[in-house]
């Protein structure tokens, strides 16, 4: 498939799954589902919290390219992940469970990731289990 006919896959993936019962959006294009809601009075983390969070990440085609699950959850200081984490983790309390929909424009763009082709959207399960 061209690339310019993969990026255009991936914008109308992105603008159906926003019709989906249940699917809601954040700023610049990123929407989520919520699948567990935590604690609704825990802070939440800013760009220079440190997060704690389990994740899997996949391609629009079910491809998964990275997952934390089966080992400890890693983390991460917000300010140095793709814009679509910074801004979705930014409205998660500790214990939700989100899945995301990234844009390509706030994840890696045009550019080729390890098994993530340029233009990619990205769909993110993140739960959020701290932040410091």
């Amino acid at each position: 498939m061209a690339k310019q006919d993969y990026i255009l896959k991936n914008r109308e993936w992105l603008a159906e799954k926003a019709k989906e019962p249940g699917v809601q959006t954040l700023d610049k294009g990123i929407l989520y589902k919520v699948l567990k809601r935590g604690n609704q009075s825990s802070p939440t983390p800013n760009r220079s919290s440190v997060v704690t969070a389990h994740y899997v990440g996949k391609t629009i085609n079910g491809k998964t390219f990275d997952s934390s699950r089966g080992g400890v959850a890693p983390a991460f200081r917000l300010r140095e992940l793709i814009p679509g984490w910074i801004i979705a983790l930014q409205n998660m309390h500790i214990g939700d469970k989100w899945e995301i929909y990234i844009p390509s424009e706030q994840a890696y763009g045009k550019s080729n990731q390890p098994g993530i082709p340029g233009g990619s959207t990205l769909i993110f399960e993140i739960e959020l289990l701290g932040i410091a």
